[in-house]
């Protein structure tokens, strides 16, 4: 039965081709193109509003070199959105629960911005490693330190956003499943149960749409430690 419950994260295939590919590309479909004409749809006014007040947020702490990553900052988040809310209907698959996908996000863009401090800003980007005030015993155990955390970066932002989805997808097929096996024998406790299943899907929506936030909003923050 366990064995079962993890099947879902699977990656599905027909025809022995991997479908992660359709499920990657299907969420840019459904986005509403904008038109040239002056007035467009409430659908493409609140996409335009919200993206413009995300991008003024997530840009307003960066200094003018790191706003050209607004584009690309802003397109992840609403991909990264628009995947993990597809991924709570019935019968879809979510890839973001995939290691491999999150890792192949998180490493390159981390990546990029260290090589952008490096290149920029040499001195200060490794003045990072050693915080202002240090005493000299202390400086080759806090560069090892801060080393390490540096590389860890990119991990923790791939095994966040795989934890929390893989988490919350695994908790609602257990209680789901525990309400059909509750309802036969005492309805009651199945209807409670099916509440709590209720509110526990409003809640994964929400952490679908903050995890995604959490992912930009710390890649925002690494660009400005670089620019």
């Amino acid at each position: 039965m366990m064995v079962s419950f993890f099947d879902q994260f699977a990656s599905p295939s027909f025809l022995g081709i991997p479908l992660i590919a359709i499920a990657i590309a299907l969420p840019w479909v459904l986005f509403p193109t904008p038109s040239s004409r002056w007035m467009n749809s409430r659908l493409t006014t609140i996409q335009a509003w919200f993206i413009n007040r995300f991008t003024n947020q997530l840009m307003m702490p960066l200094n003018i070199g790191g706003h050209k990553w607004a584009l690309m900052l802003t397109s992840l988040m609403v991909f990264l959105i628009t995947i993990n809310m597809l991924g709570l209907l019935p019968y879809t698959f979510t890839p973001t629960t995939q290691l491999s996908l999150n890792m192949g996000l998180a490493v390159p863009l981390w990546l990029a911005t260290v090589i952008i401090g490096m290149r920029n800003q040499p001195t200060v980007a490794l003045g990072h490693l050693l915080p202002e005030g240090t005493p000299i015993p202390l400086i080759p155990v806090l560069i090892i330190i801060e080393t390490i955390s540096l590389f860890i970066r990119p991990l923790a932002l791939g095994v966040r956003l795989t934890a929390n989805l893989t988490a919350g997808h695994l908790l609602i097929q257990l209680i789901a499943t525990a309400v059909f096996v509750l309802l036969p024998m005492m309805p009651t406790v199945a209807i409670l149960t099916a509440a709590v299943l209720f509110l526990l899907t409003l809640l994964e929506v929400a952490v679908a749409m903050i995890q995604a936030y959490v992912f930009v909003l710390l890649l925002s923050l690494y660009m400005q430690e670089n620019v």
